[in-house]
């Protein structure tokens, strides 16, 4: 049985706003519970250097998929980054690191990662998400969905820590509006937040991203107006955890890990979609919705009666899916909440979109 929370709005100064009337169902987690190499199922080891050389912000580092660098012990994930010469893909290294992609991808949602982080100048550990439609040489979504580029697929960085800045974390996007040397950010300091655990999250909703640590918010992204350029953030977007190197590190550094106690990603049946690597029956996209709702089915489902209602079960249209990828036009249709259902044989699919 999932598990399920009630996020409410909080008005105390200090606290993180949930989106008013969010009913929140944990929907993917890895609690790090075992021993040893990571759960492959759900985290894919992103190690082929994209330009053939070397990652990008001059990182000095390779990215291995070796338990000396990710493994999981007493219930953390520990991805350590060490100071050895280490020769991949042509090229030799001083650095080695780890670099996860989540095997799971999702719109929408409040998503909580409690982390311990590295220390050291030249650590820089990251816990961000990036659009899965992105076209990044080696990435794990790249094959599958790759089709916009960096940062037109959109970028959440929701927390950063540079070792030359002890406990300050930081959280920022990254759009063609603003990207790089983003102006689009914000942090707080966390005077433990290498010795202790703490609790990052990020709720987004189709308005804003909300940033905090412990619940304390310290950034908000809400732009004034939404199009391709200031909010890539109505598709899909995957989790990324990785602790890169940077030239500035002191000859003294020899390893150091950012520990992962969990990362729990929870959504709003009405305002989310997800997309593991199981073939999924049916997927409706962008939710929320305007004028437009992309209904894909698996192949299987050829043939099939699909009937959209309103909420309070008037029937208003019905069609026999005929392609795997078909566009519906609700530009007629009030705003609210809809429910699709698709029909075969014995099976029943049911959906909910919400039309803005």
């Amino acid at each position: 049985m999932k598990n399920t929370i009630m996020l409410v709005l909080l008005l105390a100064s200090q606290t993180i706003l949930f989106a008013q009337g969010s009913n929140y169902e944990l929907v993917w987690a890895d609690e790090f519970n075992g021993t040893g190499v990571i759960d492959t199922d759900k985290w894919f080891h992103q190690t082929q250097l994209p330009n053939g050389y070397s990652w990008y912000n001059d990182e000095i580092q390779h990215y291995t998929d070796r338990t000396s660098n990710s493994f999981v012990n007493n219930g953390t994930l520990k991805i350590v980054a060490k100071e050895e010469t280490f020769t991949d893909q042509g090229v030799t290294k001083t650095h080695t690191s780890a670099r996860l992609n989540s095997k799971f991808a999702f719109t929408y949602g409040y998503v909580e990662i409690r982390a311990k982080l590295p220390t050291g100048i030249g650590t820089w550990p990251a816990i961000w998400t990036l659009g899965q439609n992105i076209t990044e040489p080696g990435g794990y979504w790249t094959a599958s969905h790759g089709n916009t580029s960096w940062p037109a697929c959109g970028e959440i960085d929701i927390m950063e820590h540079w070792g030359h800045n002890q406990n300050y974390v930081q959280s920022a996007t990254h759009t063609p509006s603003s990207f790089g040397n983003t102006q689009n950010h914000g942090g707080q300091v966390i005077g433990t937040a290498s010795t202790d655990f703490h609790i990052y999250g990020l709720e987004w909703t189709p308005d804003r991203l909300v940033f905090s640590v412990d619940g304390t918010v310290h950034y908000i992204y809400e732009p004034n107006s939404q199009n391709a350029d200031t909010w890539p953030f109505d598709a899909n977007q995957y989790i990324l955890l990785n602790v890169a190197m940077l030239p500035n590190v002191l000859p003294s550094f020899t390893a150091s890990a950012m520990e992962i106690d969990y990362v729990r990603i929870f959504q709003d049946p009405l305002l989310s979609t997800a997309d593991e690597t199981t073939a999924i029956d049916i997927r409706i996209s962008p939710n929320p919705a305007q004028d437009t709702l992309r209904l894909q089915v698996a192949p299987v489902l050829m043939g099939s009666t699909a009937t959209l209602y309103s909420m309070i079960g008037q029937e208003l249209t019905r069609y026999t899916v005929g392609e795997e990828q078909t566009f519906l036009n609700i530009s007629s249709y009030a705003k609210g909440t809809y429910v699709l259902i698709i029909e075969k044989d014995q099976s029943r699919y049911v959906e909910k979109f919400v039309k803005q």
